[in-house]
């Protein structure tokens, strides 16, 4: 792994984390050190792929595979990552539905399936994990936003919503864990190029949005800025929203 290991010693939670911006995030923090644990829901291949390209590098990665809407499962998981590595002290909740569905579409069951990946998935891995970050001394929690979240999007009015709520969730958590010296902050993507399922249109907000930038992120960009918020010299930095974005959104 990387020259530069000031997360050596520490261990990473990553939801969501069996491809792109996910993938991006866990490399990153085995690169700097830590051993991370690569969590997915229902592609156990992806994960055990990312598993093996961070111990194929020198790190220690550790597959958990649990749906974040199930309490019972999270708190297996956290409870694995604690027993395998002794500690957690990072956790970063990625993991998040983005369909697209007109408002007069979309079922009561629609609105919740999106809402508890997103929302209730970080409710509960944070409170899985709370007692280790705790004692870790340096606990941080990484919230993955959305662009949507803060300038809204056509067919999307479930996943702005949960996006809307986890910047709240994370300033909640900054003052509920600060006297824990545990950080909480939201980094949140602009148009990032991903791979996409075939069946998946692209977010319309990819096609009538453009960044100053020129060009759309990558999801290692992102994971530059999770892991700096992990770091040592994040410590000063708590209750914030990144925006990684080329400029798509000033806010």
């Amino acid at each position: 792994m990387g020259a530069d290991k000031e997360l050596a010693g520490r261990v990473a939670i990553v939801t969501g984390a069996g491809r792109n911006i996910g993938r991006a995030i866990v490399l990153a923090l085995a690169n700097a050190g830590a051993a991370v644990a690569v969590n997915g829901r229902s592609s156990r291949a992806n994960v055990e792929a990312v598993v093996a390209e961070i111990e194929a590098a020198g790190g220690k990665a550790l597959p958990v595979m649990a749906d974040v809407t199930d309490a019972a499962a999270v708190e297996r998981m956290a409870a694995a990552v604690a027993d395998r590595f002794g500690r957690i002290d990072i956790l970063v909740n990625n993991a998040a539905g983005r369909p697209q569905q007109p408002l007069e579409n979309m079922s009561l069951a629609d609105w919740r399936g999106v809402l508890a990946t997103i929302l209730d998935g970080a409710f509960l891995t944070v409170k899985a994990a709370l007692p280790h970050l705790k004692a870790s001394g340096a606990g941080a929690i990484i919230n993955i936003g959305g662009v949507s979240g803060h300038v809204g999007a056509k067919h999307r009015a479930h996943v702005v919503a949960a996006k809307a709520g986890l910047v709240g969730l994370t300033k909640a958590l900054a003052h509920e864990l600060a006297e824990y010296a545990i950080t909480a902050n939201c980094v949140v993507p602009g148009l990032i190029d991903t791979a996409r399922d075939p069946a998946s249109p692209l977010p319309r907000h990819h096609s009538v949005s453009r960044t100053l930038a020129g060009r759309l992120g990558t999801p290692q960009e992102i994971a530059a800025a999770v892991a700096f918020l992990a770091g040592p010299n994040a410590r000063y930095i708590t209750g914030q929203t990144l925006h990684v974005n080329g400029g798509v959104y000033l806010g």
